[in-house]
């Protein structure tokens, strides 16, 4: 770091420095107000149909297969979605991948609504996810880009919390809609694409991404924007900018290895938790619980994860990413045994309030850890591919776990099958490396 010239002083730094000493800021609060919305329409959109799905059969002349399709339509244009997306937003910029993301699927959704068969709603609703993904894919590795060092991970996990917000506004349409037909849900759904605009007005760009585009003056003002000490004019912020959205990067050099963990795990843990999420109500109706029950069930079970994101969000402050992530996990696993072997109704429920509690907290702590893996260059199309491993998995889940329920395999051994998912992710976890409280590069 040099000053030169009497009345200026021109130093170079790297953009992670540039957050160790910055303050938690009213800008960083309206950046995780419109990114904490965002993820609840994530939420939302992947869950809404679930509640209301019965209605799909008489609609469309449809059996529990075709349900299926419908429910996992999303999630499968999802997964080129977010391919294509990540590399993009290391191109164009993570702002304008959030808002044309979300106004494309509000368009697509609008249209999905007045499908008038089988076919042209399965396509859409592929459609519409191919357009979520880009906000999908981005929202986390966006929101780590703008937060000070040592709030990172507590900030990050928070924005987590708003998958059981979507969660609960899901079964809440459910309730107040559902009577007038699946079709008036998928127009509250495409009506939250307009949230696009919040996003562009709240949500300034990444200084990292301006950074690695060269873009210094720009870099500085969002920096001075945020409250950060060392955005002085004619500093110089550096960031590794090679392999920019290149996704052979991730397979080289030391990435390589953390990669193929990350994908695995991302499948496993996503196969645990959405083979589980899509057939609750289902599961808990063969325990004997109506349908009435069984929602009331699934919105308890979602105000559980509140309390678990919560914690992990302070745990791991504390004791970092990876011991708490581990924990959570396990814990998991434990509460999913006891939910699997259930022998009476608040057995059923305390089992699931565990696997809830500390599922999604884990899941808080992982939303922050998979995004501070890969380098500025690479961490949009990083968490692509970590998203699209999740992705492969919520659209097997429903079909696999509803084939075990067709065979006639039963409550506790599906349930079985679920947990042992959240072993693997466990095992998987223990090679990755600890990032709490390093700058990211």
């Amino acid at each position: 770091m040099t000053a030169t010239g009497s009345d200026t002083s021109t130093r170079t730094m790297p953009i992670g420095a540039a957050f160790d000493r910055m303050p938690f800021t009213r800008r960083h609060v309206m950046a995780a107000a419109a990114l904490f919305i965002a993820f609840v329409i994530e939420s939302w959109e992947q869950l809404a149909l679930i509640y209301v799905s019965a209605d799909l059969g008489p609609a469309f002349g449809i059996d529990e297969g075709g349900i299926g399709l419908v429910l996992s339509a999303v999630a499968f244009g999802m997964i080129p979605g977010v391919l294509i997306w990540g590399p993009v937003a290391d191109r164009i910029g993570r702002r304008p991948t959030c808002f044309w993301s979300l106004i494309a699927y509000g368009v697509i959704a609008l249209a999905s609504a007045f499908a008038p068969n089988l076919g042209v709603l399965l396509t859409l609703r592929v459609a519409s996810g191919l357009a979520l993904a880009g906000v999908y894919t981005i929202t986390f590795p966006y929101f780590l880009e703008l937060l000070p060092t040592k709030q990172r991970g507590k900030a990050a996990v928070y924005l987590s919390i708003g998958w059981p917000i979507g969660i609960l506004a899901a079964i809440g349409a459910s309730v107040a809609l559902g009577d007038l037909g699946w079709h008036v849900v998928v127009i509250a759904s495409a009506a939250a694409g307009l949230w696009a605009f919040a996003i562009r007005a709240w949500v300034p760009e990444s200084p990292y991404w301006l950074a690695a585009r060269g873009r210094q003056d720009e870099a500085r003002a969002v920096l001075a924007r945020l409250g950060s000490p060392d955005a002085a004019p004619g500093t110089t912020y550096t960031v590794d900018s090679s392999r920019l959205g290149n996704p052979l990067g991730l397979f080289r050099g030391g990435l390589a290895k953390i990669t193929i963990v990350m994908l695995v795990l991302n499948f496993a843990f996503n196969w645990g938790y959405w083979g589980l999420q899509t057939w609750l109500p289902t599961l808990l109706m063969e325990r004997g619980l109506t349908m009435s029950a069984s929602l009331g069930f699934a919105a308890l079970s979602a105000l559980m994860m509140i309390p678990g994101y919560i914690s992990a969000s302070l745990l791991t402050a504390r004791y970092g990413r990876k011991k708490i992530f581990l924990l959570y996990v396990v814990a998991a696993v434990a509460g999913g045994l006891w939910f699997a072997t259930a022998g009476s109704t608040w057995q059923l429920y305390a089992g699931n309030f565990v696997l809830s509690f500390f599922s999604l907290g884990a899941w808080g702590v992982w939303n922050t850890w998979n995004g501070e893996f890969y380098p500025t260059a690479l961490r949009g199309t990083g968490y692509s591919w970590a998203t699209a491993a999740q992705l492969v998995a919520t659209t097997i889940a429903p079909s696999a776990v509803g084939a075990l329920l067709a065979g006639a395999t039963g409550f506790t051994p599906t349930m079985l099958i679920i947990n042992a998912f959240m072993l693997l992710t466990a095992l998987l976890a223990l090679p990755l490396p600890e990032t709490e409280g390093r700058e990211l590069t």
